[in-house]
C-alpha cells in the first residue's frame, strides 16, 4: 500500500496491493466486471511483468517510485518504467476513487483549488477536458507544481513525478478503464467518475 502517494514494496518483490474496497463497490459508474479485469489482469499483469524485468539487475532492491526515477527517459529501459510506473499509477488511481465521492472537497484542497482555477467546478471541467483531450491511452491528474495546483495528461505509462510536479489525483483514461461499461463513450465515463466517484480527501492527503 502507499503512504501519501509513495509504494512502500521493494521492486524485488513487487505486490499487487489489495484495492482499497470490494470490486463491486463503485457501481453503477464502474462495474466489478472492469474491476475484475482491470484490477486483476492488466494491475497485476504490470506487477507480475516488472518483477521478472528486475530480478537479478540492479533495480531488484530499489523502492517502486526509485525505479521510475532511475529509468524514465531511458530507451533501454523504457520496458522496466512502462511495468513500474503502471504498477505505480494503477494504485494511485484506485486510491483517486471511492464510493460516494465526488461530493465537496476538504476546506485546505477546497481554498487551493480555488486559488488555482476560481472553483471546484472550473477544476473539474479541466480535469474532464484534460481527460478527453488525452490522444490514445493516458492519464489526466490533478498536481501540485511548487506552490500551485495545475491539471496535466501524460501519455500511456508517464507519470508527472518525474518532472517535478506532485501528484494528488488521476483519472486513467485507457481504454481498459472504462470499455467494457462505456464502449466508446469516454466523456461518460470520465464526468461521471469527477461526480460520483473521486476522492477529494485523498487528494488533499497528497499536498502534505
Amino acid at each position: 500500500m502507499m503512504s501519501n502517494n509513495k509504494i512502500e514494496s521493494a521492486a524485488s518483490h513487487v505486490a499487487l496491493p489489495a484495492l482499497p474496497y470490494a470490486d463491486n463497490a463503485l457501481t453503477p459508474v464502474i462495474s466489478a466486471n472492469t474491476i475484475g479485469f482491470h484490477y486483476g489482469k492488466h494491475h497485476k499483469g504490470y506487477v507480475d511483468n516488472l518483477n521478472k524485468l528486475v530480478a537479478g539487475t540492479e533495480f531488484a532492491d530499489l523502492p517502486l517510485e526509485k525505479i521510475i526515477t532511475e529509468t524514465a527517459g531511458k530507451a533501454d529501459k523504457t520496458a522496466i518504467f512502462n511495468n513500474a510506473a503502471q504498477t505505480w499509477n494503477h494504485t494511485f488511481y484506485w486510491r483517486s476513487l471511492r464510493p460516494k465521492g465526488g461530493s465537496e472537497p476538504p476546506a485546505v484542497l477546497k481554498q487551493k483549488i480555488e486559488a488555482s482555477f476560481g472553483t471546484l467546478d472550473a477544476c473539474k471541467k479541466e480535469l474532464a477536458t484534460a481527460a478527453m483531450a488525452q490522444f490514445g491511452s493516458g492519464w489526466a491528474w490533478l498536481v501540485l507544481d511548487g506552490n500551485k495546483l495545475k491539471v496535466v495528461k501524460t501519455a500511456n505509462a508517464e507519470v508527472p513525478m518525474t518532472t517535478g510536479m506532485k501528484p494528488l489525483l488521476t483519472i486513467d483514461v485507457w481504454e481498459h478503464a472504462y470499455y467494457l461499461d462505456y464502449q466508446n463513450r469516454r466523456a461518460d465515463y470520465v464526468n461521471a467518475v469527477l461526480d460520483k466517484l473521486i476522492h477529494w480527501d485523498f487528494a488533499a492527503e497528497n499536498l502534505g
